[in-house]
């Protein structure tokens, strides 16, 4: 499979404290990766340097063919690579509607663009909640909505940092459905969540990460042989 993101020994600082010692991971295109480890471990900076958030100090990062490392994070989304962040950050004073509608975009011309209709197809809550402000809604709405904003850029890669993270069990249930259903569509997803038992199932490879290197990589077949051997390293 073509390679849609490549990142090559990844290294990236908080001043100069270095949290990143030689990340590496890759996405081809249509692929679903997750990114496992225990909290601490580098993976919201990885997400953060790929976004251009946290800028790389060192090697490199390659998106859709062109050289990323350097540039600045509206530049990245305009690329194609869409985000859902860490405690998903909706606008809290906007509608559903125009949290959804404030970033549609469809700069890549895809011939079957994500719209309001199809995330509501997707989310039927976020249409019977389409007039409530952001700050009214649940954790599981929020998160939903943070996932219907992304698809509204119609990104040709999905990065989701902590997908269900305080939800609770029946809403992650439903997150889980829902990206199964994206995966089917074709798009490439790059996730990082602790809820094992549905990334063995959805996933096609893994990463893991320790004290901010990758220590691992697999399928979700290999992983279940590594698991004992990994069992510090993930978490559970």
């Amino acid at each position: 499979m073509t390679a849609l993101l490549q990142v090559q020994e990844l290294q990236t600082f908080y001043g100069d404290a270095q949290a990143l010692f030689g990340v590496g991971l890759s996405v081809a295109e249509g692929e679903f990766v997750t990114m496992l480890g225990r909290n601490g471990m580098g993976k919201t900076t990885t997400v953060s340097s790929i976004m251009g958030i946290r800028p790389a100090r060192g090697g490199r990062i390659v998106f859709a063919g062109q050289d990323i490392t350097r540039l600045p994070s509206h530049q990245i989304a305009r690329l194609g690579v869409g985000l859902v962040p860490e405690q998903r950050q909706v606008f809290p004073n906007l509608t559903v509607h125009e949290n959804l509608v404030a970033t549609a975009h469809n700069r890549l011309r895809r011939p079957q663009p994500w719209t309001l209709q199809r995330v509501y197809a997707l989310f039927p809550r976020l249409q019977e909640r389409s007039g409530n402000l952001g700050a009214n809604l649940s954790g599981g709405e929020q998160q939903m909505l943070a996932i219907g904003r992304a698809l509204m850029t119609n990104p040709r890669l999905l990065v989701l940092d902590e997908a269900t993270e305080g939800l609770a069990p029946l809403v992650r249930a439903e997150i889980w459905h829902c990206l199964g259903a994206l995966k089917k569509t074709g798009l490439s997803v790059l996730v990082i969540d602790k809820n094992l038992g549905p990334l063995l199932r959805l996933a096609d490879s893994h990463c893991v990460l320790e004290k901010g290197q990758t220590i691992w990589s697999g399928s979700s077949a290999a992983l279940l042989e590594a698991r004992h051997m990994l069992k510090e390293s993930l978490g559970v």
